[in-house]
């Protein structure tokens, strides 16, 4: 579905990623991660045309995002920003989620309905002002915009900055809902604990270059690659780092109560038959 060949980019004269390559099948829950500067951002735009690679090929369905308008793209590619406000652009919420979906469906009754069946889902109101809502709620409207166009691929970009827990986990659990009905999630994410919970596959970037590649917990299990990268593991995984041998599957506080009384029962048992 995405397929990132040797793509390199440069900004300003300076190479911002260099050699990156990759595949994404369809229905993956795939994570970007790296320190600030590592390159994550400007990736996530060159997979939906915002940028185009300077060298190297990015296909989208098969589609070369050079050679594609990004109106054609936006057809299959939703593309959700951190910074809601650099989204949203209308009035009320229902001129909000109509513009996004007026620019990729001509059939009018169509438009009203996906309309009409967003603001149910997500309970809004549709004549509230967008720029009167909380943080959360902007980015669950930047979110719903998106959302009703029933892209194929979602690209996230930093999608839980500035959220409470309650507003992350409500945003988190839409796209995952999303994602187990077969789109393919890409999200660019600071925040190791939420990549943990929903993410499957992990990329980790450093100085523009893809340094590792896979599951998720193969990723917050390879020590040296998170340190190149700068970056921290969630805390029970770091845990079970330092802890070493027989902790290694411990990934939730269930896993490292688990592993914990594995640790401790035949200590318990040697000393009951001491005592006996």
């Amino acid at each position: 579905m995405i397929n990132v060949e040797n793509v390199s980019f440069t900004y300003q004269q300076e190479c911002t990623l260099k050699g990156i390559t990759f595949h994404i099948d369809r229905g993956e829950f795939v994570a970007l991660i790296g320190s600030n500067g590592a390159g994550k951002s400007t990736l996530s735009k060159l997979l939906n045309g915002l940028l185009k690679p300077a060298s190297g090929t990015v296909t989208i369905n098969g589609m070369d995002t050079r050679k594609t308008k990004s109106s054609t793209l936006a057809r299959h590619i939703g593309f959700l920003f951190q910074n809601p406000d650099r989204q949203i652009c209308k009035n009320t919420v229902a001129d909000e989620i109509r513009f996004g979906l007026e620019l990729v469906i001509n059939d009018k009754a169509l438009v009203q309905q996906r309309l009409d069946s967003t603001l149910q889902r997500f309970g809004f109101n549709p004549d509230s002002n967008p720029f009167q809502l909380s943080r959360g709620e902007r980015q669950r409207l930047a979110l719903a915009s998106i959302i009703a166009a029933e892209p194929e691929i979602l690209i996230l970009d930093e999608p839980t900055t500035g959220l409470d827990y309650s507003e992350c986990t409500q945003i988190m659990n839409t796209i995952n809902e999303l994602n187990s009905k077969g789109v393919t999630v890409v999200m660019v994410c600071h925040d190791m604990e939420v990549v943990l919970d929903y993410a499957r596959r992990i990329l980790v970037l450093s100085d523009g270059r893809l340094l590792a590649d896979g599951s998720t917990k193969e990723i917050f299990r390879a020590e040296e690659v998170l340190h190149k990268a700068s970056i921290l593991p969630p805390q029970i995984p770091q845990l079970a780092l330092r802890l070493g041998q027989g902790f290694e599957n411990a990934f939730t506080v269930e896993e490292m109560a688990h592993s914990l009384v594995a640790r401790t029962r035949p200590q318990f048992f040697e000393v009951k038959e001491d005592a006996i």
